[in-house]
């Protein structure tokens, strides 16, 4: 063998090595990448989201919104507003919990919040339209007294704790 074809040899060798080191680095460097693009799922931040969840669920039930914010001396239409605006403001608030909880469990949540505002646009067409909001909230809680399983408030709260119990094992 020549001298050119020993050169042509080891280049040929050089850039098979360098390419098959390229090659397995290139897949290490995915592999880390990938890593760390995964938000690591804690057990703990998981239960404190359903926590949250739970809270959220209670704070949007139409009884407790009901006892929590007082309709003083307004109109129906500006209680309803308010009872809306008080759901929508909860709801933004915990957001981000939805990151750290099953898409089931966020769904039950956004129905429920969904579901109880049209319960309260529909009790408010029911209401004459310079009824108060003493008789709007009178108007919630007597729907929900005739028929308990109109909200939705316990189906989640169910889900809620069954969820929260599957990452606690």
């Amino acid at each position: 063998m020549d001298n050119s074809s020993i050169i042509i040899l080891a280049i040929v060798i050089i850039v098979a090595v360098f390419g098959v080191y390229l090659f397995v680095y290139r897949s290490d460097m995915k592999g880390i990448k990938k890593e760390e693009k995964t938000p690591p799922y804690d057990k703990a931040l998981q239960l404190q989201a359903y926590e949250r969840l739970v809270i959220l669920t209670e704070r949007i039930a139409l009884r407790n919104l009901v006892a929590r914010v007082p309709p003083g001396d307004m109109k129906a239409i500006a209680y309803q507003a308010l009872l809306v605006e008080n759901i929508k403001q909860e709801y933004d608030y915990n957001l981000s919990q939805q990151l750290y909880v099953s898409a089931q469990a966020w769904q039950a949540v956004s129905s429920l919040k969904e579901q109880n505002i049209f319960i309260l646009h529909q009790l408010m067409n029911t209401l004459p339209p310079d009824a108060s909001g003493l008789g709007l909230g009178k108007r919630v809680l007597d729907l929900l007294e005739a028929d308990p399983k109109t909200s939705l408030h316990v189906v989640v709260l169910d889900a809620l704790k069954f969820e929260a119990k599957k990452v606690m094992s």
